[in-house]
């Protein structure tokens, strides 16, 4: 089983990179599932239901999201019938959407779970006790288990990987948009990356204005932070294959797509 995951999807840009790529690193490299995540595809923040359908036109079998889950009002409106729309599952009890999806292949059934960090970030339920909640559900129907942890500090991505290894098949870190370097299958089997890094504009900050940003920095008054529409772009995302009868990982990899790094399919 290879799963194939496209890192934050950032505004107009990113999408354009997803529409673009997702087909062509379908074909290079054969995924079974493709995931993506979408939580600021809509003008940075947000995700509308026209875009979470063009996801799947594309390709993507599977749309994660985050803590901008919310920023676009229409999402109330849509969640519930997003078959294939996950969104943090720590969330309080009652909130709209999905705790876990899953993804059939013609190889096995994925379970997809999506969590959220709490440091730095807006307090929510415990994202180890929901994962371990969520787990023990999903095991009931597969060993293949993907999780997305939404999450601003490294050492609680780390934590996270750490404490599921050897109980899932992949832990992918989203959220601070720069891909990290530190690829790797920890002991017990489990894939992991800190963060999978982002897809939309290479030469912003974190997918926005540079120019925004550093007055920001210069000046520490409030501006509007918006999505870089011009320049150059990029594609960061992360590919684990896994072993259909344990549900381990056997192979990871970083895909990293800019001016720098060019495609070759």
């Amino acid at each position: 089983m290879r799963i194939l995951f496209i890192g934050d999807v950032v505004g107009s840009p990113g999408r354009e990179m997803v529409r673009d790529y997702l087909p062509r690193l379908k074909q290079k490299f054969q995924p079974h599932v493709s995931i993506v995540n979408g939580e600021n595809a809509a003008a940075g923040k947000g995700i509308t239901e026209k875009i979470y359908k063009q996801f799947l036109e594309s390709g993507a079998q599977a749309v994660t999201l985050g803590n901008h889950a919310w920023d676009k009002k229409e999402i109330f409106e849509f969640i519930d019938e997003a078959e294939y729309m996950v969104r943090p599952a720590n969330f309080p009890e009652g909130t709209p959407g999905r705790e876990i999806v899953y993804v059939r292949s013609n190889k096995a059934e994925v379970a997809v779970i999506n969590l959220q960090g709490r440091t730095f970030l807006p307090p929510l339920d415990d994202p180890f006790r929901k994962a371990d909640q969520l787990i023990a559900e999903a095991k009931k129907r597969t060993n293949l288990i993907f999780v997305d942890f939404h999450a601003e500090a490294t050492s609680e991505k780390q934590a996270m990987g750490w404490y599921l290894d050897g109980k899932v098949s992949a832990v992918v870190g989203t959220h601070t948009h720069t891909q990290t370097a530190d690829e790797r299958i920890l002991p017990k089997g489990t894939g992991y990356i800190t963060d999978a890094g982002m897809t939309g504009p290479y030469d912003g900050i974190l997918g926005t204005d540079k120019e925004a940003v550093l007055n920001r920095f210069l000046t520490n008054l409030p501006v509007r932070f918006e999505v870089t529409k011009t320049g150059r772009t990029q594609l960061n995302g992360f590919i684990v294959d896994i072993d259909e009868s344990t549900g381990f990982a056997r192979k990871v990899e970083r895909i990293l797509i800019n001016d720098d790094h060019p495609f070759f399919g």
